[in-house]
Parts: C-alpha cells; sequence; structure tokens
C-alpha cells in the first residue's frame, strides 16, 4: 500500500522528468526532422544545374550558327 505523498512525490517526480519544448527553438517537426543533403547529393543538384545550363548554351549557339549560315548563302 502506497501513501497518498508518495503517490504525489511519484507523479512529480515522473512529470519533472518529462522534457518540455524549448520556447526559444520553436521548430516545427518538419523541420526538426528535415533530411539535410549529403555532400555527394548537394554536388549532384549543382553537376545537374550546371548541365541545363550548358545545353540551354549550346542550343543558342547552334541556333546562332544556322542563322549564319542562313545569311551565307542569301
Amino acid at each position: 500500500m502506497t501513501t497518498p505523498e508518495y503517490i504525489e512525490w511519484r507523479v512529480k517526480r515522473i512529470n519533472d522528468n518529462i522534457p518540455e519544448p524549448s520556447r526559444e527553438s520553436s521548430q516545427s517537426i518538419e523541420e526538426h526532422l528535415r533530411v539535410v543533403p549529403s555532400e555527394l547529393e548537394i554536388i549532384k543538384q549543382d553537376f545537374e544545374r550546371r548541365n541545363v545550363e550548358l545545353e540551354k548554351k549550346i542550343e543558342q549557339i547552334e541556333e546562332e550558327k544556322m542563322n549564319l549560315r542562313l545569311d551565307v548563302n542569301v
């Protein structure tokens, strides 16, 4: 049999051991669990972005080349 004092002490002790969310760092769960990309993933994304830019430049240069050929033929 337990005493009311013991029950009160136990409840307080259990509740005191439960960490409360900090008011200073109020991040959402999504932000807290967000996956940080690895260095390899960052390099891959950068490579893909540059690749797209270069493909656009190549298309522009080929278009200019075609226009110059048309001018010469005329």
